[in-house]
């Protein structure tokens, strides 16, 4: 089977708009919530988010081609740019004219959807902006991605809720072991930060809203006084190469992608399933996958969302997938400092394990002050500080609405 490697990576996040200032917060344990500022949401019950900040999309595209994409797309062209500088990529046109592009949506331009809306009501049914459909279609980030820099491979979208970055990575890889590409850029992609969407995510009772005093510590994974998941934004971009491909080329490798699991709960429109059987089941594929066993996992970046089903649900399938490894694994949920990124969370959080294997760094989740033993949550969380040590093989997971479930597996590269 080919293996696959990565050899670039770009991101624009809630904590930094690069890899380097996202991986910086991470280690420092940095909050990126803070009151909403994208739109005025003083009459809205939830007041606060995790948003990109200071983005300028004029570094990374033309201001003429920025004007047509909506925000999700603008973060994903620039996480493309910077994952292509990366790997020495953005100048080798033969390369990139093969090359292939995997990103995971799981809504699109929302905030287009709105102001268009808004639009089309006022207006008598008359008018909307000419760019309407265009900007907000999911699979528009794709396609800007392929228009700005050659890339002539397959572009496809992947819309799986939460788990659409996790399983555009899995198909990614699964297109270049098929030989299908030798390079592929992969991720996710998503912004929501608007009032259509708060408002849609509260009525469902899935945010937190009881920390507008405080805003960075409203996402507390784990922890006895969570009340909900707080809204991200942002996109990242792996470049994902066949192993000899990179080698030839003498790329920089940063880590070996080397096992996918997915799987469908079957069970509810937006509860996971409380036995976890399915998403235990999609762990167990994934290490099966990598070639790996329990034991050899020393990092587990967990969907760790701050809600109280998800993070007992995710405790009881490592419980399951693990056995008694479970009690020995490191997990963190890195959300506590970038919020729940919908669309981009399997990709930010994959890029996080990436750089946890590279540097010998378990993240800390943040706020956990008290953990919910009583409510299920009985592991090793990482609470509040950071661990340096040594990382052979990591795993992130993410469970989205409608019972997607999408695992990943990264592993330190040897010859």
């Amino acid at each position: 089977m080919r293996k696959v490697v990565v050899t670039g990576l770009g991101c624009v996040s809630p904590i930094g708009n690069s890899v380097e200032e996202t991986w910086a917060s991470i280690r420092a344990g940095k909050s990126g919530i803070a009151t909403i500022t994208h739109y005025d949401a003083s009459a809205f019950k939830v007041k606060y988010a995790a948003e990109v900040k200071n983005f300028e999309a004029d570094k990374y595209m033309d201001p003429q081609s920025a004007r047509k994409m909506a925000r999700f797309s603008k973060y994903a062209v620039a996480a493309a740019k910077m994952a292509l500088d990366d790997s020495n990529l953005t100048d080798n046109k033969e390369d990139l004219d093969n090359a292939a592009v995997y990103l995971g949506v799981g809504i699109g331009g929302l905030e287009i959807t709105e102001s268009s809306m808004k639009s089309y009501f006022d207006s008598g049914f008359k008018r909307m902006p000419p760019m309407t459909i265009p900007q907000l279609i999911p699979n528009e980030a794709a396609a800007n991605i392929s228009i700005k820099f050659g890339l002539h491979g397959v572009a496809h979208t992947i819309a799986t809720a939460c788990a659409s970055g996790s399983d555009a990575l899995g198909q990614a890889l699964d297109n270049i072991r098929a030989g299908r590409s030798d390079i592929v850029l992969a991720g996710g992609a998503e912004s929501t930060q608007n009032g259509f969407a708060n408002l849609g995510f509260t009525v469902l009772q899935a945010l937190s809203s009881k920390w507008a005093d405080d805003p960075s510590k409203a996402c507390r994974p784990f922890d006895k006084q969570r009340d909900g998941f707080v809204m991200g934004e942002g996109a990242t971009i792996l470049v994902l190469e066949e192993y000899e491909h990179a080698k030839a080329r003498g790329a920089k490798i940063y880590a070996e992608f080397a096992g996918y699991g997915a799987t469908c709960d079957g069970y509810h429109l937006t509860a996971p399933n409380p036995d976890g059987i399915m998403g235990a089941r999609a762990m167990t594929l994934a290490m099966k996958d990598a070639g790996v066993k329990p034991e050899d996992v020393t990092y587990y970046n967990a969907h760790g969302t701050s809600t109280h089903l998800n993070d007992s649900g995710e405790t009881a399938m490592l419980h399951m997938a693990f056995g008694e490894a479970a009690k020995k694994l490191h997990i963190s949920s890195t959300k506590s400092m970038h919020g729940h990124c919908l669309g981009d969370a399997g990709a930010l959080e994959a890029m996080i394990c990436v750089k946890a294997i590279e540097e010998g760094y378990i993240p800390p989740t943040i706020n956990l002050d008290e953990v919910d033993v009583e409510g299920g949550c009985d592991l090793d969380y990482t609470p509040n500080k950071g661990i340096d040590m040594n990382i052979d093989v990591a795993m992130s997971g993410n469970f989205g609405f409608g019972g997607h479930n999408g695992i990943v597996v990264f592993k330190k590269v040897s010859e």
